[in-house]
């Protein structure tokens, strides 16, 4: 049975949430819709601060909604080379992920801030530090998944580096077309079981709409082929909450066609 999350992460700026609304009300809303993948760094707040965490946990229960995922882990200028730094980031991830019950926490790393898989000493402190902070996301119920601007076959390379159950792949085939066009649908297939959720997205289209940089149809038929069996995360932009919620059951319905 597909499950089904939104990213909030795009849509909230131009949500109208500040009147008692919350993120939670807003997903209930949505016929069919699952869970909430929430940031934890966003507009200057840290939910990993304080209770702030198990507040959005009770506002979840209370909306019969779930949280599968976190993002934003890095405050500015923060990523992967930190050292300590970087270290204190997933640590306070994995346990804001803990308290949320959050299966999976996406750790971004593009571009400069992404390690050349070629290359020994870029790599090899990253891998460290994943083979250290992995063991205790495991015992915190939770992954490390990492979006990155690598070709799939060098992020299947890291995680099998790291070689630890808890940890995988977040895989975007937007981006990954951004980054390496023409490779999303081959990417799919190779990273089959490192994947541990995917990104959904078309800017503020449809996902079956063009111009789309990914073929939806192809792209789902190919998690249907990995027998991909988790969580489906909308990361797409609105123009108002109605249309999130429209939105959001039109590619729904789409997702639920290409895997039936």
């Amino acid at each position: 049975t597909e499950i089904y999350t939104l990213s909030l992460h795009d849509a909230l700026p131009i949500l109208p949430l500040l009147q008692g609304q919350n993120v939670f009300e807003l997903a209930r809303k949505i016929p069919g819709l699952s869970g909430v993948q929430l940031q934890m760094i966003w507009h200057g707040e840290d939910i990993s601060v304080g209770d702030r965490a198990r507040e959005l946990k009770q506002q979840a229960r209370d909306n019969g909604m779930l949280t599968p995922s976190i993002a934003g882990i890095w405050q500015p200028g923060e990523n992967i080379f930190g050292g300590k730094i970087a270290e204190r980031a997933l640590l306070n991830a994995i346990r804001t992920a803990s308290t949320l019950e959050a299966g999976v926490i996406l750790v971004v790393m593009f571009k400069e801030n992404c390690p050349d898989m070629n290359d020994p000493k870029s790599y090899g402190p990253v891998v460290e530090l994943f083979q250290k902070m992995a063991p205790l996301a495991v015992n915190a119920k939770t992954k490390l998944c990492v979006e990155t601007s690598l070709l799939p076959q060098d992020d299947r390379k890291l995680v099998e580096m790291v070689n630890h159950p808890a940890m995988g792949v977040y895989f975007d085939a937007t981006n990954t077309e951004t980054y390496h066009p023409g490779s999303s649908l081959q990417g799919i297939r190779i990273l089959r079981n490192c994947i541990g959720e995917v990104h959904l997205k078309n800017g503020d289209h449809l996902l079956n709409q063009q111009p789309s940089k990914v073929n939806w149809t192809e792209a789902i038929r190919e998690y249907r082929e990995i027998h991909y069996d988790h969580w489906y995360c909308f990361e797409t932009e609105h123009a108002s909450p109605e249309r999130c919620i429209t939105d959001t059951v039109a590619n729904m319905a789409f997702v639920r066609e290409q895997l039936s």
